[in-house]
């Protein structure tokens, strides 16, 4: 925990210090909100942090989340969890061969201004570091897919986000606006492991099972820290007049993660010569299914 930095216009001003003094990791305060973290995401595999940014950061982000949204690329697809294509030699119930409808709403990375809230937090090292401490690594890289670091999220009414598994190792989130009703965080925290997909237990869940699934409900502004990549998760639908918004920092423990071509094109329609660069050359820090 060496890291520092003074608050001030490069993020710190955007975060709750005093709550949160993320930016003192040589003090006790901060030591003590990293080992409570940890605990958390050990026993739940998640942590959320309440009222994590300042009311006008929020209000802030907020307001920049609704003026990009109408940038979101919108895709409607039946996709199993691993977002890959039926295999008929498996047998009926295996998780490759359960499909689900799934309305998706991504803006971009490369949508998102460089001047935003978003932008500013997800750039300011103090923050990164800060969620290094807290999932235990000693160095933690920013995804580095230009499409795909920073994202917003957006579920209409009457739209869910089906149960999946996320790309990237972890996943780093702040609900800006809820939904009137519905819209809860559920899943399964590391229900397989880098060397065990675990398909009975994924299938399990997938036909109703509610054995080891936890639901958080969120609200505005709450910093939710999760390790997406070994648990399965969704959000229930949404239902009311307005959307969900969330804004998303993606993480990974290796340097130049890239998203792999065909989820990239599927989630955000477009991609870059990167994705095709590192595709063609395995760039990938594992064999899981995506």
């Amino acid at each position: 925990m060496s890291h520092s930095s003074a608050p001030g216009h490069d993020g710190g001003d955007l975060v709750d210090l005093e709550r949160y003094p993320i930016h003192e990791p040589g003090r006790r305060p901060y030591q003590d909100l990293v080992e409570n973290c940890r605990r958390e995401i050990a026993a739940r595999g998640c942590v959320s942090l309440p009222g994590f940014l300042t009311p006008a950061a929020l209000a802030a982000l907020r307001a920049d989340n609704e003026k990009v949204s109408h940038r979101a690329f919108v895709s409607k697809c039946r996709t199993n969890v691993y977002f890959g294509v039926d295999d008929e030699s498996l047998p009926a119930g295996h998780p490759k061969r359960i499909f689900m409808e799934r309305t998706s709403a991504f803006v971009p990375a490369d949508e998102i201004d460089a001047g935003s809230v978003q932008r500013r937090l997800y750039d300011w090292p103090p923050f990164t570091a800060f969620v290094a401490d807290c999932l235990g690594e000693a160095v933690l890289h920013k995804y580095a897919d230009p499409v795909a670091d920073t994202i917003v999220n957006v579920v209409g009414p009457g739209e869910a986000f089906p149960w999946h598994f996320d790309t990237n190792d972890f996943s780093v989130s702040i609900l800006t606006q809820p939904a009137e009703e519905g819209g809860l965080f559920e899943y399964a925290p590391n229900i397989r492991s880098t060397d065990d997909e675990n398909y009975p237990g994924v299938a399990r869940v997938l036909a109703g099972g509610r054995e080891g699934v936890l639901s958080l409900d969120l609200a505005p502004g709450d910093l939710q820290i999760f390790k997406g990549r070994n648990s399965l998760h969704r959000v229930t639908e949404v239902a009311g007049a307005r959307p969900r918004f969330t804004t998303i920092f993606s993480y990974a423990r290796e340097p130049g993660m890239i998203g792999r071509v065909a989820r990239t094109r599927q989630l955000y329609g477009k991609v870059m010569p990167v994705h095709i660069q590192a595709e063609k050359a395995g760039e990938r820090s594992d064999r899981l299914e995506d």
